[in-house]
């Protein structure tokens, strides 16, 4: 089996200088622009690179040509001559002519933070669907920089006589990369019928989901273990898990839900990214409700916060119903886990270690299945639809009407709506009963 990347890495002990330009109108903020240059040192390592030294520089706007000052340039290639370092890490996304321009200045490796983060994905994907998508935006990350990537790719330009037999090795690649990224769209296309009839038989079944969303290494992972003793790797490390686990989780009413963990957020999530996951992310867009796990340990948690609900807006799953989920509050510093409150919606302070914690979550998540009481009157020897009253809501009370059941049922707004999608084309008469109730026929 070939090595990844990232073993590679860690096999030859590749050592990195890491650079981050700070842009006085962009980054105003300079503890973000920290942060950031942080959390790539934190990606650097995931990948399994030796960080040796950060070096930022302040710029009114980034160079053309190198990104940072020519003056900046000497100075990283006498540090890279100097730690011994094979690669360096840009935090900012690079074009192709600049990596061109860097390669051939530093005479090293060339990677920006898109480019770490899409080998991070590359390493973790170990399902079909997740090879594929990050292969996709690998190609796509890939296309317009080829210019810039690799020093022996011909340079020569187009026109007659250099099409077909004769044409370049950049245009030969570029065709190859088209050709490639056309049967990924196809072959994922296929997957995400699949995914979609998944999802279409677990709502027609009338299971109520519930989507895991955060920041990578908030904790989901960590709670959806503990809630519902799912095997799913548990590391402190950035985007330890990619691929989407589904487990069932039944709540003190003994109700069951299908509680999803979803790949982690992070900000500056490449574009080409988030496109090609969108069918396993889109699993937020389908549940009933949300979960958004934050670690309300470190300081910046706002700004991931503001970073993940960015993301869901994209995927226009901002509206859902949600909890924010304040995680790993035993490692909050005294005084601080009062302060912890979103800007909106419900929310609950937990540790996921913590069991009593987690059967308050387990509530909360109950109190929101439940909702206003609806009566409805099914003929007995429909089994299927009385059976979906009972798992779709909390039944209070049951009477026999001739051929009929009329059942009460306390059960929420969405999947009120649930049961009349599943109902579809039965008869329908309101005119004897409460508003509300239905006659399937």
């Amino acid at each position: 089996m070939k090595p990844t990347s990232q073993e590679v890495a860690q096999q030859t002990g590749e050592r990195a200088v890491l650079v981050s330009l700070v842009l006085k109108e962009r980054d105003a903020n300079p503890q973000l622009a920290e942060y950031s240059l942080s959390e790539l040192v934190r990606l650097a390592e995931t990948a399994g690179v030796t960080v040796v030294e950060t070096m930022k520089q302040n710029r009114d706007q980034a160079d053309a040509k190198w990104l940072i000052g020519k003056g900046k340039v000497e100075e990283l290639k006498g540090r890279l001559r100097e730690l011994d370092a094979q690669t360096a890490i840009f935090d900012q996304e690079l074009s192709g002519i600049q990596v061109r321009n860097l390669e051939e200045a530093l005479d090293v490796k060339i990677i920006d933070r898109t480019q770490l983060i899409l080998d991070i994905f590359a390493g973790r994907a170990k399902t079909r669907e997740g090879i594929l998508q990050v292969e996709l935006a690998q190609h796509s990350y890939l296309l317009p920089r080829l210019v810039g990537h690799g020093k022996n790719l011909s340079r020569l330009g187009g026109g007659i006589g250099t099409r077909g037999p004769g044409e370049t090795k950049l245009e030969t690649d570029r065709r190859h990369i088209r050709n490639r990224i056309g049967e990924l769209k196809r072959q994922l296309e296929e997957v995400t019928k699949h995914r979609k009839l998944h999802r279409e038989r677990r709502r027609k079944s009338g299971v109520f989901q519930v989507a895991l969303v955060g920041y990578t290494n908030a904790g989901k992972s960590t709670l959806l273990r503990q809630l519902t003793a799912a095997d799913v790797l548990v590391e402190n490390q950035l985007f330890a898990t990619l691929d989407p686990t589904s487990r069932t989780l039944e709540l003190p009413n003994g109700k069951e839900v299908v509680i999803t963990d979803t790949v982690g957020f992070i900000q500056n999530l490449p574009h080409d990214l988030v496109a090609a996951f969108r069918a396993t992310l889109e699993e937020a867009n389908e549940a009933d409700l949300i979960l958004h796990v934050v670690d309300s340990a470190i300081d910046m948690r706002e700004e991931q916060m503001k970073v993940v609900l960015e993301v869901l807006e994209e995927l226009g799953a901002r509206g859902k119903d949600m909890i924010t989920v304040f995680n790993k509050v035993d490692l909050c510093p005294p005084g601080q886990v009062e302060l912890l409150t979103p800007a909106e919606g419900d929310f609950i302070r937990l540790s996921a270690y913590n069991q009593e914690d987690l059967e308050r979550l387990k509530l909360l998540i109950q109190d929101k299945m439940a909702g206003g009481l609806h009566s409805f009157r099914i003929p007995a020897v429909q089994g299927d639809k009385i059976s979906l009253a009972y798992r779709l809501g909390t039944v209070v009370d049951t009477a026999v009407d001739g051929e009929d059941m009329v059942i009460s049922v306390d059960v929420n707004a969405q999947d009120y709506e649930k049961l009349g999608y599943l109902l579809a084309g039965c008869e329908v008469n309101t005119g004897d009963m409460d508003k509300g109730e239905q006659i399937g026929r």
